[in-house]
């Protein structure tokens, strides 16, 4: 199957850069490129446009903010060989790295793209300044899981109408008011040759159950590891990491910061794009100030452990 054809409307990348194997990653920057370099990472099934409002908010601060479509995702290609795991990610993530010239990066990742920072820092892949992990943990609630699979999986054989479309997504998230028009829907699928709408995703992103259980022992090996600045975000409303499973990460990365913000589902910077914006332009100000070299807290000296070994799928 193809990606389909982009439909009108959709924001062409700004910059597209060599990931694993030759897979083309597509991104967008905003903000000096002198200044303290803020990768964003998004979540499965989500695309660099997440991002946008916090990226435009990390460059008019004095950062140089970076959000790049995942493989499979958005702009970015399809992987030929139509595997997704989350060591793969990692790779492309030091590809974009090296891409834009190897500088010590702030890792920023919500959901999926928090678990594949966790695993690049964590397992010493990538050299970065400080950590954001939205919305995501060690622990994780199944039942938050599997809605975000059910509504990833709805409609193999495509939507009829953009309409269509967007009621499925008021159905996902009924928290958020209906955008007044359909325009926005275009960066979210591709028309395809039979006249259907289908996701901007490979379909065989959602091939592959992870092991749970395996991913936990992962990241939480990852997270014991963590010396760097780190801040966990959370939604207050969300169904994915619960206020438990934050706890638990805190207690496995004593020296890192928490912010809970009230309203926001999983789906954090879009749900609330102000308040997160503001909480991490704030941490970054005090661990990497836009013109001042980094300060690292003297405090976060944990020592390192070897996580287990073996490619482990992600989830969103």
């Amino acid at each position: 199957m193809s990606a389909g054809t982009r439909l009108p409307g959709t924001p062409d990348p700004m910059h597209f850069w060599p990931g694993a194997g030759g897979v083309r990653i597509a991104g967008d920057s905003w903000g000096d490129p002198s200044g303290p370099l803020v990768l964003l990472q998004h979540g499965g099934g989500q695309t660099r446009h997440a991002w946008k409002g916090a990226g435009e908010k990390l460059g008019a601060a004095g950062y140089h903010a970076v959000a790049f479509d995942a493989r499979g995702h958005g702009d970015s290609d399809w992987a030929p060989d139509g595997l997704y795991s989350q060591d793969v990610m990692v790779e492309d993530l030091k590809c974009v790295v090296a891409a834009l010239g190897n500088r010590r990066p702030v890792l920023v990742g919500a959901s999926m793209g928090g678990g594949t920072s966790l695993v690049a820092v964590g397992e010493d892949h990538v050299d970065a300044t400080a950590l954001v992990i939205v919305d995501i943990g060690p622990r994780i609630e199944p039942a938050g899981i599997d809605k975000i699979q059910a509504f990833m999986s709805q409609k193999p054989e495509g939507f009829d109408s953009l309409q269509e479309v967007a009621d499925a997504i008021a159905s996902y998230q009924p928290h958020r008011s209906r955008p007044r028009t359909l325009d926005g829907l275009a960066k979210n699928v591709r028309l395809h040759a039979d006249g259907k709408y289908r996701w901007h995703w490979d379909p065989r992103f959602r091939t592959a159950r992870p092991d749970l259980e395996k991913r936990r022992q992962r990241l939480e090996a990852c997270s014991r590891r963590l010396i760097l600045p780190t801040l966990l975000v959370r939604g207050g409303l969300s169904d994915v990491l619960s206020e438990e499973g934050a706890q638990e990460f805190l207690k496995l990365c004593p020296h890192s910061e928490y912010v809970n913000v009230t309203g926001a589902a999983h789906m954090v910077a879009g749900d609330r794009n102000d308040i997160f914006g503001n909480a991490v332009i704030a941490f970054l100000a005090r661990v990497v100030p836009a013109g001042r070299e980094p300060v690292q807290p003297a405090h976060a000296t944990h020592p390192h452990h070897e996580g287990p070994p073996g490619d482990v799928n992600d989830v969103p």
